[in-house]
């Protein structure tokens, strides 16, 4: 998508896709997360702040290592005991590859946020709700990819999520007139757009019941610039959550769903439309709040 396109002065690139923002491109992030949650306050979602990981008890539950464990980082700390941590302060830490050589290590009990909507559903465990409820959040997700690119496939990456949870019509209202808003904002910047069923990346696909499902059933779907890199997606979940959480609406397990944007992907789909400068980027002025 980058390519001839030169980024913006103080954004650099670090390993594994990593991107570094400064300046205007860091800018366009924030004037693109102002839009995007903007659409959340017309939901009058509530914005909430999560922590960088997850529960791995949490996302066993929900099967996660079982569908995506080739995607799963690992927070690690060195065991505490039997002088473990001394000997490994004596040593030398990295060998010449940059790699750390690790000694013993404490249990592992958490994983990396891998998508910004599992909090919520954690947050709401147990709860009746009396109306449907909408809540949005920006989180730093992490996947662990076979290849990366710089703002389109990194191994750690911001995400903008609106969720709601409420009866069946009641998120497909949501994922309906969301989509509208979406398409209208493309319509209204020119952006080149699509939109595709997709489904998820899921880990031995053919043998995955849940892929099978995706695939007969379509519940997501991506918005893709240029053929090939989806900036937003659209998922309904059905009641799975709810049941995995015991969240009820009306007596009844509630259903979910959720609008998903992609920050990086973002920024390289505005690099490779309308450029690198500030100016370039005067369509947003109708919409920036």
């Amino acid at each position: 998508m980058l390519d001839g396109v030169e980024p913006p002065a103080g954004a650099s690139h670090r390993d594994r896709g990593q991107t570094v923002l400064s300046g205007d491109l860091l800018d366009l992030d924030t004037r693109l997360d102002e839009i995007f949650t903007g659409w959340a306050r017309c939901w009058k979602a509530a914005e909430y702040r999560f922590p960088a990981c997850v529960e791995a008890r949490y996302l066993e539950r929900l099967d996660y290592f079982q569908s995506f464990p080739h995607l799963a980082t690992f927070p690690v700390t060195l065991d505490t005991e039997h002088g473990n941590v001394e000997e490994f302060a004596r040593g030398q830490a990295c060998d010449p590859q940059g790699a750390v050589e690790l000694p013993t290590l404490s249990p592992t009990r958490h994983v990396l946020t891998p998508a910004a909507c599992y909090h919520v559903y954690i947050e709401l465990e147990g709860q009746a709700l009396d109306a449907p409820r909408y809540i949005t959040t920006r989180a730093t997700c992490f996947r662990n990819e076979d290849e990366y690119t710089p703002l389109e496939r990194q191994w750690n990456f911001s995400m903008r999520e609106i969720v709601c949870l409420g009866s069946a019509a009641e998120v497909e209202d949501f994922l309906t007139r969301s989509t509208y808003v979406i398409n209208h904002f493309a319509a209204g910047i020119g952006l080149p757009v699509e939109w595709a069923d997709a489904t998820d990346p899921f880990f031995s696909p053919a043998n995955n019941p849940k892929y099978l499902f995706q695939k007969l059933e379509p519940v997501k779907r991506e918005l893709i610039y240029q053929d090939d890199l989806a900036i937003a997606s659209t998922n309904f979940h059905r009641d799975y959550f709810g049941e995995a959480f015991h969240i009820t609406r009306n007596g009844e397990t509630a259903y979910s769903g959720c609008v998903a944007f992609g920050m990086e992907r973002w920024l390289s789909a505005f690099l490779g439309a309308y450029g690198a400068t500030r100016e370039e980027w005067s369509c947003l002025e109708e919409f920036t709040p």
